[in-house]
């Protein structure tokens, strides 16, 4: 009996015993919570009021996450990288200019992406500058290739090809005359040259020989006819018909007399060994549907 009496005594004071830690337990991890909670709140309420303290956490935050992940990787991430890439998706292009790009990266051989961003600029900076776009372009082809690091013998750079040394200023306008490697920052320079050498020359034969440096020589070594072909093939391709035989560009405000070229200018008469070869041109053109003979709209001197 007494045996029986005891070993009840036993389990209920077990139980009492077992009660107590788990209420106590319960009651620890409730307070531990809330104060827990109570933290977070005080915490936020200092970064809301104290927004550099929030960046600097944040900061220090990030460089720690990216520490782990060069110790793991070795590779140290650079994710803005991607914003000093001249490309874009040709896709997102409007139809006229997503097929000028396609055209050009298969005629020339290069990728569409960085091309689709030189014909939005062109088209940028033609409407802008009151410049067909497809004569900009046809200029880059025959200059440069679509090559933004081209330099000819005479110092001649950029996809543009345009005399660093005699439009140093304008580059200062993007940084200085390294931005002649940029391809925006060329084109533009570019676009600016060619609408002054128009402005001077007073029309577009004419201002096509003046930048290309031969405003005082007999003629231009057949520079003229060669923008003058490509601009054809590139308004056929963007237009769908062939360019105006009587197409001209207005300057804006013709320029007064100049002075005689200085032998600056003189030596600015470029090689135009970039130029494209005669079968590439042949080539790229059956890429294109073939005007109709029976049609009044074909290409001129073809």
């Amino acid at each position: 009996m007494n045996s029986a009496s005891n070993w009840i005594s036993l389990r209920d004071g077990v139980k009492t015993v077992a009660s107590d830690v788990v209420d106590g337990f319960v009651a620890i991890t409730h307070s531990s919570v809330a104060i827990l909670g109570l933290g977070v709140l005080l915490a936020s309420a200092v970064l809301a009021t104290q927004p550099q303290l929030r960046t600097e956490g944040e900061t220090a935050l990030r460089t720690w996450l990216q520490d782990r992940q060069i110790a793991a990787t070795g590779i140290t991430p650079e994710l803005t990288a991607i914003e000093r890439a001249t490309a874009t998706n040709p896709a997102d292009l409007p139809k006229e200019q997503a097929q000028v790009a396609y055209w050009i990266a298969k005629k020339y051989k290069v990728a569409p992406e960085p091309l689709a961003a030189l014909v939005a600029e062109a088209y940028d900076i033609g409407q802008q500058a009151k410049l067909e776009p497809t004569l900009l372009l046809a200029i880059m082809a025959i200059e440069s290739s679509f090559n933004p690091f081209a330099q000819s013998p005479v110092g001649a750079q950029g996809l543009m090809q345009v005399m660093t040394s005699v439009h140093a200023d304008k580059y200062g306008h993007y940084g200085g005359t390294h931005a002649a490697f940029d391809p925006r920052s060329n084109l533009r320079v570019g676009a600016q040259v060619l609408q002054e050498c128009i402005q001077r020359a007073g029309s577009l034969r004419g201002g096509l020989k003046h930048y290309v440096g031969a405003a005082n020589l007999a003629h231009d070594g057949g520079y003229g006819e060669k923008v003058m072909r490509e601009f054809q093939d590139l308004y056929r391709v963007a237009k769908g018909k062939a360019l105006p035989g009587n197409f001209e560009v207005t300057p804006r405000a013709p320029l007064t007399a100049q002075a005689p070229a200085t032998s600056a200018q003189t030596v600015a008469l470029r090689d135009t060994g970039l130029s494209h070869q005669a079968s590439a041109r042949a080539a790229a053109l059956s890429y294109v549907d073939p005007v109709d003979p029976s049609r009044g709209d074909q290409l001129a001197a073809r």
